[in-house]
């Protein structure tokens, strides 16, 4: 996304020099790296800006930021009339919450305060401890995008076993894969993760080896030459769709399977970290593979994990089992 800006910035910016789209302009170049999170936070900022079209960003103060999330709770900024779930409510209030802690910072000085501090987002559940496949289900959808092609195969095969969102497996581009040293393992750069985060995740050989075809032993450089010209030719996204194709990919492949669930590319996510914890792999690891930034996001699916093992009442029935 390229920036511009219709007046040079001051050295000592008063609150008065910019408008609001000047200030939103700024605010996603410099706290939002990913074209992706771009978009969502401008369209979320616009709708609020349209709720209080009589207003400009500065004045707004915590009784407009209140009655937009009672509006969007009840369905009064709906179009259908709907209320919105509380998910939708939190993931609305955020961007708005990001900004305005930008702008009131007193180094930017854009805001006079930060009307978002005295609003309480919606309390959203945990509902990542049921959302994922367990093996055997993780076999089928497999298997189902396999019988639809290899292109559907690898977009599957990359979520599970790598444990990707969405909107960076469609990112992937092939100067992103590099090798180790030794020249025996592949790993993969994710350039642009959550909040402009870069990581590395080992790619298995089972997912490699097919993905060859689609990119070209040519087109994978050394992580040190990256960036040669003579691979920028070549270095387009392995996957050039959009994120609701992917979407689209893995719900239906759900449905023609037979899995009776509501699955979605982030549902592989969760399965990753599932089977990975389940299988012995520890909390760090995933941390790292995941780019979680908080441990206490990888711990949720302990719980998970936890629940599959013995539990409680399993000792209990070998106990008495003399008895049954």
């Amino acid at each position: 996304m390229t920036t511009t800006f219709t007046q040079p910035f001051n050295d000592s910016p008063l609150q008065g020099d910019y408008t609001d789209d000047q200030i939103i302009e700024m605010f996603l170049a410099v706290r939002c790296k990913s074209s992706y999170t771009q978009r969502n936070y401008s369209k979320a900022i616009e709708k609020f800006r349209k709720f209080i079209s009589h207003k400009s960003l500065r004045q707004v103060t915590w009784r407009e930021v209140e009655a937009y999330k009672i509006g969007l709770i009840k369905g009064y900024c709906s179009i259908t009339g709907k209320p919105q779930a509380q998910g939708t409510v939190a993931g609305l209030l955020a961007p708005l919450r990001s900004l305005y802690k930008w702008g009131s910072d007193p180094n930017i000085a854009i805001f006079p305060h930060n009307p978002t501090t005295s609003v309480q987002s919606p309390k959203v559940s945990i509902n990542s401890q049921n959302h994922y496949l367990t093996r055997s289900e993780a076999g089928e959808l497999l298997e189902q995008l396999k019988n639809q092609g290899d292109r559907n195969y690898l977009i599957g095969l990359a979520l599970i076993l790598l444990g990707l969102r969405v909107s960076e497996l469609v990112a992937v581009r092939p100067s992103d894969f590099h090798y180790d040293p030794s020249g025996k393992f592949t790993w993969l750069t994710v350039v642009n993760g959550k909040g402009g985060k870069r990581r590395e995740v080992k790619v298995p050989n089972v997912l490699w080896e097919p993905m060859l075809p689609y990119i070209g032993k040519q087109s994978v450089p050394a992580l040190e030459t990256a960036e040669n010209a003579n691979h920028k030719i070549k270095d387009k996204p392995i996957f050039p769709i959009s994120i609701r194709q992917v979407e689209r990919i893995i719900a239906e492949a759900a449905l023609q399977c037979g899995l009776g669930k509501k699955v979605t590319p982030h549902w592989l996510r969760h399965t990753n970290a599932t089977l990975a914890l389940l299988y012995g792999a520890s909390l760090q690891q995933v941390q790292e593979s995941l780019g979680h930034s908080h441990m206490n996001t990888t711990q949720r699916y302990l719980h998970t994990v936890e629940q599959l093992k013995k539990a409680a009442p399993d000792f209990v029935e070998d106990s008495l089992r003399d008895f049954f």
